[in-house]
């Protein structure tokens, strides 16, 4: 399964409206690449962000179709997470 990074960037912005998340947020894909996340909304980058929230591919595609939850991909060490856990925590909350 693969997932590029503009369809991940489209459902994720998909999830949360515009102006919804406050802080910045990077997910890097393992082999693919980074998508921020801020108030904006979600596009393609690697820049700096106050939480950064690194996967695999397969287990990214299934935190965003909603078959696998966030903190239980953390707990189970398929997602690794750096930087302000608060800001790690506002977001899946808003992606579950």
């Amino acid at each position: 399964m693969s997932v590029t990074l503009e369809q991940a960037a489209e459902a994720l912005n998909g999830k949360l409206e515009a102006g919804e998340f406050d802080a910045t947020a990077k997910f890097q894909i393992e082999g693919l690449g980074a998508i921020m996340l801020d108030s904006a909304g979600a596009r393609a980058g690697d820049e700096e962000a106050d939480v950064t929230m690194t996967a695999d591919a397969d287990t990214f595609q299934a935190i965003l179709e909603g078959e696998l939850n966030p903190t239980a991909a953390f707990m189970s060490g398929k997602l690794t997470i750096d930087g302000d856990m608060g800001t790690a925590m506002k977001l899946a909350s808003a992606l579950a």
